[in-house]
């Protein structure tokens, strides 16, 4: 299947010939379904926090963070580009197509937060705004000609105005970092970047930093990664044969979040939480995601001790009588349900299973009410050992097909916006080998196309579906406010980003 001088690009790009005859064995044999047990609704699988208990791990996350207790890191995925965001807008630059979102976009253009760079970068060529015809406008908005916004990723892009300035995510994430993962007045914040963009990401936060450092009294501490070469996997042919260059060379591909998993391995804190780039508000309505931020911390921080506690007791090997309580948080607070015939081992196999699975990485993952948008959805489900535990699963990972399986998907009354805090180190402090908890059966494989030819590519079990499947999962429901996506330029438009 593969020459000497596939082996050489393979091996070139940190990859080896093992990895890569794994990757064609999943084209050939396809990845199994996930078998969904329920629906996971609040108080079955999703905790609904009262007032009292949001306050009282507010409380303590507070107090550990502005102490430095714990080290906090906000790990912004900021790689995509903004091309989809624009679609319309291209469909009528090229085509001279319009539908009723371009004629939304030309009327309200005044509202956007880059209105001003747009108008002055007509100026600029002699052209006024107010007067250019819409296909000029369209131009210099989209293309290098002006500010090229349909070739930059979102995080750079002008969201939000403010009195004094506009703010871009990548600035509304500094300014979240501030409010609630700031450790000791330390804030540290890293983006993953497409290496053709990084320039850009660094040249702005060198502008923007001291403005928000002055502001807020902390010291950022930025940091960037690239997803690695390493991480794409091959295409393939119909019939699953190597999909070749016009050169002869093998074809890989970008193998979806899910390969970020490399870059989230790499980073040092105790707590690390996780969110979308384009999911950003303006100040004035923060005030909810900053709360359940930090709740969600402090869900991770109280579940942890616990945890920590359990697993300390369970090194002395003699002590078998804390079982029936570890047994019991284990099933009602973690709720993952043992294999069948579990409670008839013996104590020390009953033991040496609970140490196993309590020493593992854990995350608590915000959970907002369904209204209809894409997006994983929380479970019960079948693991390969024969426990069932709580999964983040998207639709591509269920057997549509089979009624019972698609009766137990429609019935998800919430899903996950990328709203995740994680602990990723044991109880002895040390990281986690996050790589050792991804489950390898759970990819997707995707039809695409290349040089007018059809072929087959495969994603990496996803960030937050199966790169974690592996962990200790707790489902927390968070209001809807915290979740407003861009997906469309328009989407600035939505009072919420006004």
């Amino acid at each position: 299947m593969f020459i000497e001088k596939d082996i050489t690009q393979i091996k070139e790009r940190g990859s080896d010939i093992g990895t890569v005859e794994e990757q064609v064995g999943y084209f050939v044999n396809g990845f199994p379904f996930l078998q969904l047990s329920k629906a996971a609704t609040v108080g079955d699988g999703i905790i609904r926090l009262t007032d009292t208990e949001i306050s009282e791990v507010i409380s303590d996350f507070d107090k550990k963070a502005a102490d430095g207790e714990v080290a906090l890191l906000k790990f912004v995925p900021a790689s995509g580009a903004a091309t989809r965001m624009f679609k319309s807008l291209f469909s009528f630059l090229q085509e001279g197509k319009r539908d009723k979102s371009v004629d939304e976009f030309f009327v309200k253009l005044p509202d956007f937060a880059f209105y001003e760079d747009l108008k002055a970068s007509l100026l600029s060529d002699g052209y006024d705004i107010t007067s250019a015809d819409e296909t000029t406008i369209a131009s210099y908005f989209l293309t290098t000609k002006g500010l090229g916004y349909g070739e930059l990723p979102k995080g750079l892009l002008k969201f939000h105005n403010y009195p004094d300035r506009s703010r871009t995510p990548l600035e509304e994430h500094l300014v979240e970092g501030a409010k609630y993962a700031n450790a000791g007045s330390n804030v540290q914040i890293h983006f993953t970047v497409s290496p053709e963009h990084r320039d850009k990401f660094e040249k702005l936060v060198v502008e923007v930093l001291p403005s928000y450092q002055s502001e807020f009294g902390v010291r950022y501490i930025v940091s960037f990664s690239e997803q690695k070469s390493a991480t794409d996997t091959i295409a393939v042919n119909l019939d699953n044969s190597p999909f070749r260059e016009k050169d002869g060379s093998l074809l890989f591909r970008p193998a979806g979040h899910g390969a970020l998993l490399e870059n989230l391995a790499q980073l040092d804190a105790d707590i690390i939480f996780i969110k979308n780039i384009d999911n950003v508000v303006p100040d004035r309505i923060k005030a909810d995601t900053i709360q359940y931020k930090k709740a969600l911390a402090g869900i991770v921080l109280k579940y942890q001790k616990k945890i920590f506690t359990y697993l300390e007791k369970l090194q002395v090997d003699t002590d078998f009588s804390i079982l029936s309580e570890v047994d019991t948080f284990f099933k009602k607070e973690l709720c993952v349900i043992p294999p069948a015939g579990f409670d008839l081992w013996d104590d020390k196999k009953r033991k040496e299973y609970f140490v196993q699975k309590l020493d593992r990485p854990l995350r608590a993952c915000g959970m907002v009410k369904n209204q209809g948008e894409p997006g994983g959805g929380p479970f019960w489900a079948e693991n390969a050992d024969g426990s069932s535990s709580l999964q983040i699963v998207e639709s591509a990972q269920v057997d549509l097909d089979d009624s019972s399986q698609n009766d137990i998907f429609k019935n998800s009354t919430h899903f996950n916006p990328v709203d995740l805090v994680c602990g990723v180190k044991n109880y002895k402090g040390e990281l986690f080998d996050l790589k050792k908890f991804r489950d390898p059966l759970t990819g997707f494989i995707t039809a695409k196309s290349k040089d007018g030819k059809d072929l087959k590519a495969q994603e990496l079990p996803g960030l937050w579906n199966g790169s974690m499947a592996d962990w200790n999962t707790l489902f927390v429901e968070v209001p809807l406010i915290t979740f407003n996506p861009v997906k469309t330029v328009n989407d600035l438009l939505r009072e919420q980003h006004q």
